[in-house]
C-alpha cells in the first residue's frame, strides 16, 4: 500500500506570466505590489499581498542579460550605419556611447525584475519556504 503525501506538495507558480509581473517592476506574487524600494534594491516584503521578496540573489544574471542585449542591438545598428554612412571616430563615441548608456540604465531594472520573478515561480532561494504558494 502506497501512501501519496499531497499535503506537502506546493502548487505550481505558472513562470511565463511571473516574469512578466518582474518586468513590469510588480510583486510576482499579485502583481500589484512594488517590487524595488530603490533603483536596483528588491524590496524586502510586498506592501500589497505581504509575500516575502527578500530571498533573491539575482546577483550577475541580470547584468549578463543587459550586456546581451545591449550588445546585440548597439552593435547590429552600428554596422548597419557604418555600411550606410562614413563617419568619424568621434561621431561614432558621441553616438553609440550615449546609446549603450541610456539602454543599460532603461532595461536593467525591469530585467532585474524579470529574473527575481523566475526565481521566484521556481521557488529557489528561499522563495519555496514561504508560507504561501
Amino acid at each position: 500500500m502506497t501512501v501519496e503525501n499531497h499535503a506537502h506538495t506546493p502548487a505550481k507558480r505558472p513562470v511565463w506570466p511571473a516574469i512578466l509581473t518582474g518586468l513590469k517592476c510588480r510583486c510576482p506574487n499579485c502583481g500589484e505590489g512594488r517590487l524595488f524600494d530603490k533603483w536596483l534594491k528588491v524590496t524586502p516584503q510586498c506592501t500589497v499581498c505581504n509575500e516575502e521578496l527578500h530571498h533573491e540573489q539575482a546577483q550577475d544574471f541580470p547584468p549578463y542579460i543587459t550586456i546581451m542585449i545591449v550588445g546585440h542591438v548597439v552593435v547590429t545598428l552600428l554596422m548597419v550605419v557604418e555600411s550606410k554612412v562614413e563617419l568619424s571616430l568621434a561621431a561614432h563615441l558621441a553616438i553609440w556611447i550615449p546609446m549603450a548608456t541610456v539602454m543599460t540604465l532603461a532595461i536593467m531594472q525591469p530585467v532585474k525584475g524579470g529574473v527575481v520573478g523566475l526565481q521566484w515561480a521556481l521557488r529557489m532561494f528561499g522563495f519555496g519556504e514561504s508560507r504561501k504558494s
